[in-house]
Formats: C-alpha cells, structure tokens, sequence
C-alpha cells in the first residue's frame, strides 16, 4: 500500500453513499478522505425507507442499536387499488425477522448516525470536483480554488449526476425508469395508516410510509403522461379518482408547495464501474427507480464490500476488478425485478389488478429472500442469480 496521502481513500460525495464508505473505510482503519461540495447536509430525499438488508448493513456498520431509536418500523406493507381495495398485504416484520425489520426514518437522521464518530478530518465540504486524474499508483482530485487532494484511490459516490463517473467513464446518460418519468417527495401529517400503503391506478403511484406517530413520509409518481411537469398541482388530475384519504393528504402537501420535492426517475445501467483506481459506488454505479427501496441498501453493501477489500489487500490496483466481481450479481438482481415489477405497474388497471393478489406476493418474496442473506454470505455463494427462491 502507498504510505502518504497516496495510502488514504477518496471518496468523491458526502450523502448516504459517501458517508457509508467513509465509515465503513474509518471502521477497518484505512484512511479516507469524503469531499462534498455542499457545506451542509442536504435533506431533499426528506424521509428514506430501508428494507431489510440495509438494516442488516446498518448493523455490520455498528449502528443497530441506533438505528431503533430514529423512524418508524415498517411491519406490514399494503398494495391498493386506486379505489382503496387491497389487493394483497406483506408482513416484512414476519418475513424479515425482528432483527431485520425495515424501517422508514427522516433522511438527516441516517446521515447523523453515518457521520457520528468519524473525526472531523474525514469530510471536507464546500469543494467542487473539476477534474479527475489517475495513473497506476493514485489519483488526485482537482477542487479548482480549493487546490488538490490525493489519495491512492477514488470512490465516485456523488450520485445519479457523478461527475466521477463522467470525468473516468464517458458521457453515459441515465435512462428514464421503465416505471415512469417524474416523481415527488414530501412530508405530510400522518392521516391514519400504520403500514407501507401503495395506491396504484392509471398514470400514477400513491406511497405513503409512517416514519412516527404525527407523520408519513410520501412519494407520488406519474406515467409518461405529464412528463417534464414539475409542478403536483398541475398534475394532480391524475389522482381524482384515488380515496378521500389521498386527497386529503394532497390537499394539506400543496398547501406548502415549497416542500415538495420534485425529481426524475432516472436509471444508470452501464458495463463496468471500474477503472484502475477509480470505481463507483451507489447511485453513482447502478441508480434504480425505488420499485424495491434498494438505492440506500445497495449503497450500504457497497461500502462494506469496499472496505473489506481495501482493509485487507495489499495492491489496490486490483481492488476494483474484485469489488465490481463481488457487488455485479447483487445489483444485477435487484436490477432485474425492478424492471420485472415496473412492467406490472404499467398494465392496465383491469390487468394489474387481477394479477397483483397472485403474483404480487410471489414478486416480494423472489426480490427480497436473496437479499435477506447478509451480503458477505450471498456473494461468496452468489453465482448472478442469487439464493435459491422458492414460488419465483
């Protein structure tokens, strides 16, 4: 390993998949460095849900018992028609374990409990990367008036935009998600639900996750229809046949139309992540409409599959190549039934609605029984398509 600054890691980002790394790096004792040009935490994402393998990789970062005293457990999960009729209901606490259990919670909470106890060292804000340069022994990061970094590798955790990602691999645009083009995010008062409760009808989702007693945390998403709208008031038509509960709650959001946060389902699928000492991590790597709430999970494994890796080789030339090798066939499933699930959503309402109650649950327990392994387990035995899935 190089000694000096070329011995630490950089990581490019400070949101949850750049802290994750961070933390993981800190906890093996490799040296990092997390650069984040915003000078304070960002909470556009406002609230966050966490199956159950980011729990499981919450834990292995040694923040289980924290984790229980922030949001909301997530016990049962609820797939509706757009009139309000079940169609058919998940108990995650039973499937997952209570050791597992997911858990919805405001976003800036998990980014506190990412950054507490790293020293204050391991982050610098306020510096935007310019330019990227590696050669076969480090790399060094240009933050233009904020001068050099260098380190000995680079993670690009900066997100579905990276620019890492840009400056090493080409231009490679996302790709609009199969499930829609346009969703929005907000906080809203908690209108009586107790369970992930998804309404689903033609050209638009209704999600809504209790995150505490007094709130829930929403996310609205369109069809192709209305696509590039910005503002949920003008698309709101949409959502005129859903319950009273939903418009009820649309009714107190729009009211604060400041708070809602508006963003377009994008994806980023391309053929590797790594280059010498350069790699992805996250979004960054592989963004995925939140069919299966994998973003933060995936961004959490890879930071412990990373820090494995770095905490224990000796020539980080050929970190990469195994980091990609290790993490390919996990995402590549997560991958596969999102696309999977996203073309159920885009049937027809008669059609969706007849084949949620039979494949719906069948659908849940394919995407998710693999990832109940913890992710070291499933990707010594993974073999690119995962445990073996019973009623997939």
């Amino acid at each position: 390993m190089i000694d000096d600054a070329r011995g630490r890691v950089l990581v490019a980002g400070g949101g949850i998949a750049g802290l994750a790394a961070a933390r993981a790096l800190h906890r093996r004792g490799v040296p990092v460095l997390a650069l984040e040009r915003r000078t304070a935490p960002e909470d556009g994402g406002l609230a966050i849900n966490l199956p159950g393998n980011a729990v499981q990789a919450l834990g292995q970062l040694g923040l289980g018992d924290a984790l229980e005293r922030v949001g909301s457990p997530v016990r049962r999960r609820e797939y509706r028609t757009h009139r309000g009729q079940l169609l058919f209901a998940v108990d995650e606490a039973a499937f997952w374990g209570e050791a597992a259990c997911p858990r919805c919670l405001r976003r800036s909470d998990l980014q506190r409990l990412l950054g507490q106890d790293l020293p204050p060292e391991a982050i610098r804000r306020g510096g935007t990367i310019r330019a990227v340069r590696a050669t076969a022994s480090g790399v060094s990061v240009d933050l233009g008036e904020g001068g050099v970094e260098q380190g000995g590798l680079l993670v690009g955790a900066d997100g579905v935009h990276s620019t890492v990602r840009r400056s090493m691999f080409g231009e490679q645009a996302t790709r609009a998600a199969v499930l829609g083009q346009a969703s929005w995010r907000f906080m809203a008062p908690n209108p009586g639900i107790d369970a992930w409760t998804l309404w689903a009808g033609a050209g638009g989702l209704f999600l809504l996750i209790p995150v505490d007693t007094d709130a829930v945390y929403g996310w609205v998403s369109i069809s192709r229809t209305g696509a590039g709208e910005r503002d949920l008031a003008k698309v709101r038509r949409v959502f005129a046949p859903f319950p009273r509960l939903v418009q009820d709650t649309l009714d107190r959001v729009l009211v604060h139309p400041d708070a809602i946060h508006h963003s377009p389902l994008e994806e980023v699928r391309i053929a590797r992540w790594t280059q010498g000492r350069v790699l992805l991590a996250g979004d960054a790597a592989h963004a995925t409409a939140p069919v299966w709430a994998q973003g933060a999970a995936l961004a959490l494994e890879d930071a412990l599959v990373l820090a494995d890796l770095l905490g224990r080789e000796a020539d980080w030339n050929t970190v990469g190549l195994a980091y990609e090798a290790r993490r390919r066939p996990r995402v590549a499933h997560v991958q596969a039934m999102t696309d999977r699930l996203s073309r159920t959503a885009a049937l027809p309402d008669w059609a969706r609605n007849r084949l949620l109650p039979v494949i719906g649950p069948r659908s849940y327990r394919a995407a998710y029984a693999p990832l109940r392994e913890p992710v070291s387990v499933w990707e010594r035995t993974g073999d690119g398509r995962g445990a073996s899935v019973q009623g997939a």
